[in-house]
């Protein structure tokens, strides 16, 4: 497989269709593949040799999408930068890699050419803005006018497609290697679950340089449905274009979700909007309230929920919930709130400390082989080994699966608390702070304890106008939870740290606390 193959089908079948929805502009398959081929030309005059590594750091638009096809039309390898991420990250990133192009917007124009200034393999910076290249930068727009198509390379199979950083919240990133392969048994699988069909209007809501919408964008170039693109992630710009642009997929993080019903809320032009043309809401990243869940349902009525659980190093799909599980049947089991089961060509175990199949209902570490799975770390040969041990992904998250194959995610293994020697699972109590009616956004975390070993601290957020105590917090949870599961403290912010995708960032929590200590000595 490779990852242009979607797009020479289009060509061929259907030219004409709408490939690109963006800034009001519509793009057909014809005029996409156009400007991919030239940029693919532009790339190897500036001498990107096969393999070679191309950066971009970008907001979401109809560019991303052409870099992600170009370069490996010009045999090239992808390296999407995180956009959330400080400069010495980036250079970081670029260096490891050695990154030899880096395309930049508008936005990240000045950051851009500060990492430029500073990384050490990197030669060429391209500007991706509708104005004059600024000076040393090359305009992206003239560089495909001025060069001529080339024939696609088709770089694919298990050849490295790209190299998707992941983490940089403790310490420096990891570099997820992921082939054509891998990304295109995901697509594959994904559509084969229900999603991304040809008669799809998608909107690209999250980051593009994300694992979570890379691999729908994959999908959708597969099966020919319509991407509808916003730079960034707004609330309002969200429910808008929705209802303006006939969206009928989405894919959003469980807070994106929240954000999107808390500014509903709060605006009765918004409330106006028909969103009935929303047919799927996927959502993942991070656990779901089933509170947030109930209020979703509610105002996306016409939508079918469906839950993908993965990572980037699964390119990124595991497992799925799909709309046939979202009902109330499925709501009193708890089924609802499981993560589904595995997709197409995926295998998953769940397994204890020396990698043996723990009985079904018992909780051990996810594990995960397929043709999905990540090549490994660049230039981590050791973290490789590690996570990939015995031919099995190892996740790193808590969970269970029950009698009929569903997976139940409970928890990070790092962010599981063991106080007094009972394992509580982070995502359990929140669920319970969360169906308070006060709380916007909670957050459950480990802090250390001499009689415990660590105890249960709740960092909240509350509703705009609402008001709890510390105390009322615990008496709520004492009638959800086991006495043992309570929070010991809690904490009230104006806001959690979040990550691009609106994962609460667990580790900069704990920090402060944990300052001094080792974790998991009192």
């Amino acid at each position: 497989m490779y990852i242009t193959q979607g797009l020479h089908r289009h060509l061929q079948q259907r030219p004409q269709a709408t490939a690109i929805r963006y800034q009001g502009r519509d793009v057909s398959f014809a005029q996409l593949g156009e400007r991919v081929a030239r940029l693919a030309g532009a790339l190897k005059q500036l001498g990107v040799a096969s393999g070679e590594r191309v950066a971009m750091l970008s907001l979401n638009s109809q560019r991303y999408i052409e870099y992600y096809l170009a370069v490996p039309w010009a045999d090239a390898v992808l390296n999407p930068v995180n956009i959330r991420w400080s400069a010495a990250e980036i250079v970081y990133s670029l260096d490891d890699s050695e990154t030899s192009v880096l395309i930049v917007d508008d936005t990240f124009l000045a950051l851009g050419q500060k990492v430029a200034a500073e990384a050490k393999t990197l030669r060429t910076l391209v500007y991706a803005g509708d104005g004059e290249a600024p000076a040393g930068m090359l305009s992206y727009e003239r560089l495909i006018a001025e060069n001529a198509p080339v024939e696609d390379a088709r770089r694919g199979g298990d050849a490295l497609l790209g190299i998707f950083y992941t983490g940089g919240t403790t310490g420096f990133p990891k570099g997820v290697m992921l082939s054509h392969n891998n990304l295109g048994f995901s697509a594959l699988a994904i559509i084969n679950g229900g999603n991304c069909s040809a008669e799809e209007r998608y909107l690209h809501a999250m980051p593009m340089f994300h694992m979570a919408d890379y691999s729908a964008m994959v999908a959708l170039l597969v099966s020919g449905g319509t991407h509808v693109v916003l730079p960034a992630f707004v609330s309002s710009a969200v429910l808008r274009t929705i209802a303006a642009e006939n969206v009928s997929e989405i894919l959003l993080a469980p807070t994106m979700i929240q954000m999107l019903l808390d500014a509903r809320a709060a605006d009765p032009a918004l409330c106006d909007l028909d969103l009935g043309c929303l047919r799927k809401l996927d959502y993942g990243a991070s656990p779901i309230t089933p509170a947030l869940l109930e209020r979703a349902r509610a105002v996306f009525a016409s939508a079918g929920f469906g839950q993908g659980y993965g990572m980037t190093e699964l390119g990124p799909v595991a497992t799925f919930l799909s709309a046939e599980f979202h009902t109330e049947e499925h709501q009193r089991s708890g089924r609802m709130y499981s993560a589904g089961r595995p997709y197409s060509c995926v295998e998953i175990r769940i397994v204890d400390a020396e990698d043996r199949e723990v009985p079904r209902g018992s909780v051990g570490e996810i594990v995960v082989k397929g043709p999905n799975v990540m090549l490994g770390y660049w230039n981590k040969p050791e973290a490789t080994a590690e996570a990939l041990h015995g031919g099995w992904m190892h996740t790193g998250d808590g969970g269970y699966m029950d009698e009929d194959g569903f997976v139940h995610v409970c928890d990070r293994l790092k962010d599981m608390i063991v106080s007094g020697g009972e394992n509580v699972y982070s995502a359990e109590v929140e669920a319970a702070i969360a169906s308070h009616p006060a709380v916007a956004q909670g957050a459950v975390i480990g802090i250390p304890s001499a009689k415990w070993g660590e105890s249960v601290h709740a960092v909240l957020v509350l509703k705009p106008g609402a008001s709890v105590t510390e105390e009322e917090v615990v008496a709520h949870c004492r009638e959800r939870i086991a006495g043992y599961k309570l929070p010991r403290s809690v904490e009230f912010r104006d806001s959690l740290p979040l990550s691009s995708v609106g994962k609460v960032l667990k580790a900069e929590l704990r920090a402060p606390f944990w300052a001094g200590h080792q974790r998991g000595v009192a």
